[in-house]
């Protein structure tokens, strides 16, 4: 039987920052969510509601992002480490972690270091190896982060919008790019030893021009590799909409990996 408490919402300190944490603080399995790279916690709220009060979900905002304070590091390590530090303050031993666009890349990477800490991981249209990114794009990459930069902090006030500068936002993104190459993703998924599930949208996000259809298509041979992974569902949305129009496909995976990861050992996946 679950017992319901009041949910804890509260400031983590780490390192020079301190992250914004909403805890259901149930006794239902522990879920651990990740943002995109400019996104917020509530923007996982549809997923919430659809799998109920019985799951113990934990929700944050990364560092510099909505209203978690700023840091002078940004970099993907300090998120991998910021989950640590999430579950510790929460006193959580072990947990599904869901991650959606970067926060699937920081998902992955934390699931293939901490394997008896993971239940399972659901990965949402993101942590799909596939060089993408060389440094000619990143001049670009700059230009356009700084153009937006300006209208998102019309949502700063409401906590919607990064306290992070454009150059930062850049540098972020432009770091993702890096990792997500094949020869550093693919070994990092290859090595992921608990039940692992893909949620991937079908649709494309404006003015990608067939690029996320090509970043998918990599998904069948890291799930030939790995007897762990799995997609599990392909939906209608596109990249940007998949959290809030196909919540219930990401929740039915929470729910199918928390299974899987109760069942008892996962597979050793064959050596590359």
């Amino acid at each position: 039987m679950t017992i319901k408490r009041s949910p804890w919402t509260g400031m983590v300190p780490v390192d020079d920052t301190a992250l914004a944490v909403t805890d259901t603080d149930t006794d239902g399995v522990p879920v651990i969510y990740l943002n995109g790279h400019a996104a917020v916690q509530r923007q996982w709220r549809r997923v919430l509601a659809e799998l109920g009060t019985q799951w113990r979900h934990i929700t944050y905002d990364m560092r510099g992002r909505g209203r978690s304070k700023r840091s002078a590091d940004y970099s993907f390590e300090t998120n991998i480490r910021d989950v640590d530090a999430v579950l510790a303050a929460r006193g959580v031993a072990r947990a599904v972690v869901v991650g959606w666009s970067y926060g699937a890349f920081v998902a992955a990477h934390w699931a293939s270091r901490n394997p008896a800490r993971t239940v399972g991981a659901v990965l949402v249209e993101g942590a799909q190896p596939y060089d993408w990114f060389d440094e000619s794009m990143e001049p670009g990459m700059r230009r356009i982060w700084k153009r937006i930069w300006w209208p998102m902090q019309l949502l700063r006030p409401f906590g919607m919008a990064p306290r992070m500068t454009g150059d930062q936002l850049a540098d972020s993104n432009i770091e993702v790019g890096k990792i997500a190459r094949e020869r550093d993703l693919g070994p990092v998924l290859d090595s992921i030893t608990v039940p692992a599930r893909y949620v991937v949208a079908s649709g494309e996000s404006f003015g990608s021009q067939g690029g996320h259809e090509r970043i998918r298509a990599g998904l069948p041979a890291v799930t030939a590799r790995n007897p762990n992974i799995h997609i599990s569902a392909k939906v209608a949305s596109n990249h940007g909409s998949i959290l809030r129009k196909d919540y219930r496909a990401i929740a039915e995976t929470v729910r199918e990996v928390a299974a899987l990861g109760h069942e008892g050992e996962p597979e050793t996946p064959p050596s590359r």
